[in-house]
């Protein structure tokens, strides 16, 4: 997930049939309340604000961006998933509760988790009875399979993710519904339909993180009489609270209540308001501006407020009592390239990182409101596994070790320091100013580094390109990462498994080819012990940092304005942002 905007990249914590995260690592001073119902700066990051059950009123969501696409196999933007739980609904989904809670996966169209076989390569499930689509069409297994298999027809509804296809295609080659030549377009053989309230997965090998796969848009349930392939996302099918009522591009959407959906089957949505209005507008200071005077209730970007806003929130009691800055699940981080010199030794790379200076870098992401703590190593607070107080080069400390740079340049045979490139993306500003600042501190002691600023969306074929890597001697590659399913497996698989090096969109930037780090990922495709997974997780993280394949800048973190009157206002850790879906209006407006 490069910025989710996602981009990312499996198997640790089954079912999360009890999963709990490691959110650990907060001081007293990271929120000044975390009483439930009462509203403080940061109190949303750990409790629920303002609790209600009231019912009515017009939620008033604004965003500086529209979504990549409302169809909920090509959303893939992180806000976009969130307001998904609005309209979608999956045979899994995350509870809708704030910490580590909400990082569980509950049944939603399922009667009851996954009945699993026992060499773990079949999971059974059963749909709850009364659950309908919004034209009062009763949901079956097969709208189920149906959803599943359009994620395969890449060619027609491209963009969100894919691997449930790595999952489920085994050999087959199956290309999704248009083509598909059953009669019943129903042709995926991994995936069986019984009957109306049965769906079975049969899996070529274990793979214990399936039911996080199942929990994404892409996911849900779609009739097929009512699949309009690539301009499905124009009005999607609704079988969650809320259906889409108008859609002006670029401009606004609207959601309604869905009248044949029924609460009593639905254990994760409230549905307060009776409508939900989303504006959208390319001025982001004029949003914050709204946000602040309380005509906009919240921005569903998420990605924190402008300067100007950020110092007038922060500087005033009454404003900052009504703010968050959680973590959002990203690492902002630089790859050390393994296959460009002298990084093929990690005495070299571990130079990089004893040089960094650590407070200028988090500056430059933002500071320590804005932009997030000090990195440490590559597992972010979120993720079950994680440890914070891991710092095996001392980070934490603020401040660039010199002498232990020093030392390391000489074991790696380079003492005066050597030359090299730093790629970064022109369109982030954040970014830019991390690759400055680290070609400053490297300067200190002797490592020459020039910054090369290449086109950002083309990242797939620049930097995510290992040949075109080599060609242009970018040994530091500046990037950033978070979780499309929040396990180790879909944090950290993509960016350090040698499997996923790609010839075109590789994320796996130092191009890590450790087999004993990918043998620990298989190990985790067969844990359904949560505990014994995580375990696993700190394994490959420690390898990680033991290698000096990255240097982690910041566990991200974003400031966010919420609007007085919003109800039930708690950051979900699974999205690092607002559960959209649990919010009401206080003043029934």
């Amino acid at each position: 997930m490069v910025s989710k905007t996602r981009a990312v990249a499996a198997a640790g914590v089954a079912v999360a049939l009890g999963l709990t995260a490691a959110c650990g690592g907060k001081s007293d001073s990271d929120s000044d309340s975390s009483t439930s119902g009462k509203s403080a700066y940061n109190a949303a990051v750990t409790s629920v604000v303002n609790a209600s059950d009231k019912k009515g009123g017009t939620l008033n969501l604004w965003s500086s961006q529209d979504a990549d696409s409302w169809d909920p196999v090509r959303g893939y933007y992180a806000f976009v998933w969130d307001l998904n739980r609005l309209y979608t609904r999956k045979l899994m989904d995350y509870a809708g509760a704030p910490g580590k809670d909400g990082l569980k996966l509950t049944p939603d169209l399922a009667s009851a988790e996954p009945e699993i076989s026992a060499d773990k390569k079949t999971y059974t499930f059963k749909l709850k009875s009364g659950i309908k689509f919004d034209d009062g069409t009763p949901i079956t297994s097969k709208d189920v399979k149906y959803g599943i298999e359009r994620v395969f027809a890449q060619d027609t509804v491209p963009g969100g993710p894919t691997y449930l296809i790595e999952q489920l295609d085994q050999g087959q080659k199956y290309p999704g519904p248009y083509k598909d030549t059953d009669p019943n377009k129903l042709g995926l053989k991994s995936v069986e339909t019984p009957d109306d309230s049965t769906i079975v997965f049969k899996l070529a090998k274990p793979f214990a993180d399936l039911p996080y796969l199942l929990a994404m848009p892409g996911a849900g349930p779609v009739p097929a009489a009512k699949d309009t392939g690539a301009k499905y996302g124009e009005k999607p099918v609704a079988s969650g609270p809320y259906m889409i009522s108008e859609y002006s591009p670029g401009k606004s959407l609207k959601f309604v209540r869905n009248p044949n959906w029924d609460q009593s089957t639905d254990t994760i949505r409230k549905a307060l308001p009776d409508a939900i209005n989303l504006t959208i507008t390319t001025n982001a200071e004029d949003l914050d501006s709204r946000l602040e005077a309380g005509t906009a209730d919240i921005d569903v970007g998420q990605t924190g407020v402008q300067a100007k806003a950020r110092a007038e929130i922060l500087q005033d009691p009454a404003k900052k009592a009504y703010a968050d800055a959680p973590v959002t699940g990203f690492i902002r981080y630089a790859g050390l390239v393994t296959k460009v010199a002298p990084f093929d030794k990690v005495d070299c790379r571990k130079a990089v990182i004893y040089a960094s200076d650590p407070t200028t870098l988090q500056t430059a992401r933002g500071g320590p409101v804005a932009g997030g703590d000090i990195g440490t190593n590559m597992l972010p607070p979120n993720i079950a596994g994680s440890d914070p107080s891991y710092d095996p080069y001392g980070r934490a400390q603020g401040k660039p070790q010199v002498d232990k740079a020093k030392q390391a340049l000489a074991a790696c045979g380079q003492p005066n320091g050597f030359s090299t490139k730093i790629a970064v993306r022109n369109n982030r500003p954040a970014e830019v100013k991390t690759a400055e600042a680290l070609q400053a501190a490297l300067g200190e002691v002797g490592i020459k580094a020039t910054i090369d600023q290449y086109d950002g969306s083309q990242v797939a074929s620049v930097t995510g390109s290992p040949s075109n890597v080599l060609k242009n001697g970018y040994g530091i590659i500046i990037g950033g990462w978070g979780a499309d399913w929040q396990t180790g497996t879909g944090y950290l698989q993509a960016l350090v498994d040698s499997r996923y090096i790609q010839d075109n969109g590789n994320y796996n930037l130092p191009e890590i080819a450790d087999p004993s780090i990918d043998a620990l990922f298989d190990q985790a495709a067969l844990e359904t012990d949560p505990a014994k997974a995580a375990d696993l997780y700190k394994q490959i993280n420690e390898k990680v940092m033991e290698g000096a394949y990255y240097l982690p800048f910041v566990f991200d973190k974003a400031l966010n304005y919420r609007n007085p009157r919003l109800t039930n206002v708690y950051i979900h850790d699974g999205f690092g942002m607002v559960d959209f879906q649990a919010l009401g209006v206080s003043d029934g407006k």
